[in-house]
């Protein structure tokens, strides 16, 4: 089969999405089938406000139908809201085509947060944007309920998975204390940006160490604010596998993401999760035994303390990227 992959998320942006779509990209090319990225790599591109390492295509609609005309797809999926997505989205309704989308990012939450713009509005236009679409695709059953309940249709459950080649435990204890810090070691992976709610973690009174492991725009302020905890910047390949299997926490302080991809990298690493009983924890760990969930962070930090990091690999190893990309396939819908 081939697809026509449409994402305003693509590389070199370091995200769940755009990890996502790479390893579901790698699965089904191995799988062989053939995708076609319709990506903003592919466009002129300007800054997105407020995230300038963000591109977004500028008026892309006559590229991007020339480009799927060329690549004659049997399906599309678009899997974000922005210009691309926009874009391609008007251009199968004009066609005709199916096609299938995602709900990758809770945006709403994340525009109130951020710009103070009631969530009601951003899920009117999401509505609307997704209406059409043959099957929206989404993470988990917290956040499929949720947007069912809100008023969308066509839901598809789409999971995630995590390599275990790649994310695993230290091979020996000798090898989890490179970073040289006090323990018990509390780590957070991801995005320094106001929704992923870091200082939740960061204002917490626990023992040991606090690890942030990330870039983003709340970099400097947070340094400065919390001169104690430990900021190592962006990581990856080994060395951000390292950092994984180097903590005893790890500590997801998110409200608003729709899984949480480094829920999953920290379990295979050994390492136990403490978060807010939320959709994204509450569907990965919740009624499992590798992770605390709890209104009261800091209770579910140190409570965590206590899970075997063996157990935690082993529940991590049942989430495959080979099953993931089945259920892509799975909700696809064929072009006409």
């Amino acid at each position: 089969m081939k697809i026509a992959l449409v994402s305003d998320a693509w590389t070199p942006q370091v995200n769940g999405v755009v990890r996502t779509l790479g390893m579901v990209t790698r699965e089904l090319t191995a799988a062989g089938h053939q995708v076609v990225p319709i990506t903003p790599d592919r466009f002129v591109t300007v800054p997105c406000p407020t995230y300038p390492e963000i591109r977004l295509a500028v008026r892309p609609g006559g590229r991007a139908r020339k480009m799927l005309r060329e690549a004659a797809p049997d399906a599309i999926h678009i899997a974000t809201e922005g210009p691309l997505g926009v874009a391609v989205r008007g251009l199968c309704l004009e066609e005709g085509w199916h096609f299938t989308t995602a709900y990758h990012t809770r945006f709403p939450e994340y525009i109130q947060s951020r710009f103070a713009v009631p969530a009601s509005w951003c899920y009117a236009m999401l509505r609307r944007f997704h209406r059409p679409s043959s099957g929206v695709m989404v993470a988990t059953d917290s956040i499929r309920n949720d947007l069912a309940e809100r008023g969308f249709g066509n839901l598809r459950r789409w999971s995630r998975g995590v390599d275990p080649t790649l994310f695993h435990p230290a091979e020996s204890d000798g090898a989890r204390d490179f970073l040289d810090l006090p323990r018990p070691i509390f780590l957070s992976v991801g995005r320094l940006a106001v929704e992923k709610n870091l200082e939740a973690f960061l204002a917490l009174d626990l023992p040991g160490s606090k690890l942030v492991v990330g870039d983003g725009p709340l970099l400097p302020q947070l340094r400065r604010r919390y001169p104690s905890a430990h900021f190592a910047g962006n990581q990856t390949g080994d060395a951000l596998t390292a950092h994984y299997a180097a903590a005893d926490v790890f500590v997801f302080p998110s409200r608003t993401d729709t899984f949480g991809l480094v829920l999953l990298e920290a379990l295979a690493s050994g390492v136990p999760v403490a978060a807010f009983p939320v959709p994204g924890p509450l569907d990965v760990v919740g009624g499992s035994d590798v992770g605390v969930l709890d209104e009261d962070l800091r209770a579910a930090a140190l409570a965590a303390l206590t899970i075997p990091r063996e157990r935690c690999r082993e529940y991590a190893l049942a989430y495959t990227w080979a099953h993931c990309a089945t259920q892509f396939l799975q909700s696809l819908a064929p072009l006409q």
